[in-house]
């Protein structure tokens, strides 16, 4: 199975965090403004699962009405939507993508998409603005998921996350994926960590 996953959020929220942590299950704390796509497989019950995940910076994000917004939805089969439970403009950015995503995959007469809401940060609870609740309700008034992670701590939270969104997918009945051409790019990694790819991997 090959599944194409794009995260989504406002900016400093830590989405290229999470990604990475997923990847190789460090936590680097800083991140230029890098468009990337990475790839990561997994085996899970007996099957490889092969996840393309495209990160990018908020500024490409921040109309929904961009076509580059448009491409990312017609792309992608699952999304993990990332706020900082610091950051109340953040979670409130989730709301609107929802619906945007919602809005251009029934134009798409898609089924509806799997999608994962990630509260970011939960180390920083002393600073915390939105509370857990608060998630989990978006999250069952919008048929999505929620978790509360976070990166810098815990590789395994985010790992659920990720895989959370998979059993979504799976339940969406993805049996395949057709190429999309991105094998190209999908080995450009960040500069942040390429000098240490040899042991990341």
């Amino acid at each position: 199975m090959e599944a194409n996953i794009v995260v989504l959020g406002t900016e400093s929220v830590g989405k290229s965090a999470l990604t990475v942590r997923l990847l190789t299950r460090r936590f680097i704390g800083e991140y230029g403004d890098i468009e990337s796509i990475y790839s990561h497989s997994f085996i899970a019950d007996g099957r490889e699962i092969t996840l393309n995940i495209w990160d990018s910076p908020y500024s490409e994000d921040s109309s929904v009405e961009t076509s580059l917004f448009q491409k990312k939805v017609r792309w992608a089969d699952g999304f993990v939507l990332v706020y900082s439970i610091c950051d109340r403009a953040s979670f409130n950015s989730v709301s609107r993508l929802i619906q945007a995503i919602k809005s251009a995959k029934d134009y798409l007469s898609a089924d509806k998409p799997p999608i994962v809401i990630v509260g970011n940060k939960r180390d920083l609870h002393h600073r915390r603005t939105v509370l857990s609740e608060e998630g989990r309700l978006l999250a069952l008034n919008t048929d999505c998921h929620f978790y509360e992670v976070s990166a810098a701590e815990n590789y395994h939270s985010v790992l659920m996350g990720f895989h959370g969104l998979v059993d979504r997918m799976k339940d969406a009945k993805l049996t395949a994926k057709r190429p999309l051409g991105f094998k190209g790019i999908v080995k450009s990694m960040s500069a942040v960590f390429a000098r240490r790819r040899t042991d990341s991997f």
